[in-house]
């Protein structure tokens, strides 16, 4: 799926668990004056009452496509997404050995204009939904190897705190800068 309003930027924001990319996404939203399409994974995960399938990693991404298509339209000239399903893909590989059919077959189609990937250089901060503290380093090559397959154009934020936002709005305003 392509975005149906052109004319919208989309910058995702990505990386391992326990990086900052929920406080990051409000964060960027609030500065660009905009909305920002949340995890949909987190809110899925907090109802299960049994581990996390095959199918549910599915869901999963069919959720999150949908949370964004609905949130696009209200996006003022740029949309901040929290994550994207590309996550859905690590966890699965990871999880299951497998990605779903459905989200290799979007991966190419589905872009994203500008990703920020969250370096792992927080505090890890304990969390129900987090599983693998030990991983993030592991995590942290998935993600460059994802967004590389794919051709991203993207930028790794590191620091703490607001050092961690100003790297992100320089990089966005950059970004930005050179799009027109």
């Amino acid at each position: 799926m392509s975005n149906p309003l052109p004319n919208i930027i989309k910058i995702a924001i990505v990386g391992p668990e326990s990086t900052g990319k929920s406080t990051m996404s409000a964060y960027l939203a609030k500065h660009y004056h905009t909305v920002w399409v949340p995890e949909f994974a987190r809110q899925y995960c907090e109802k299960l009452t049994s581990p996390c399938t095959y199918q549910d990693e599915v869901n999963m991404f069919y959720g999150q496509l949908d949370l964004e298509e609905k949130m696009l339209p209200q996006a003022s000239k740029i949309l901040i997404c929290d994550t994207t399903f590309i996550t859905i893909k690590i966890w699965s590989d990871h999880l299951f050995g497998k990605t779903p059919p459905e989200v290799l077959d979007e991966l190419p189609r589905h872009t994203y204009d500008f990703y920020l990937l969250l370096d792992i250089d927080m505090p890890w901060v304990d969390d129900p939904l987090r599983d693998f503290p030990t991983l993030r380093s592991h995590f942290m090559q998935l993600w460059h190897k994802e967004l590389q397959a794919l051709n991203a154009r993207y930028v790794v934020i590191s620091g703490l705190e607001q050092q961690r936002y100003d790297k992100a709005v320089a990089a966005v305003d950059n970004f930005l800068s050179k799009t027109g």
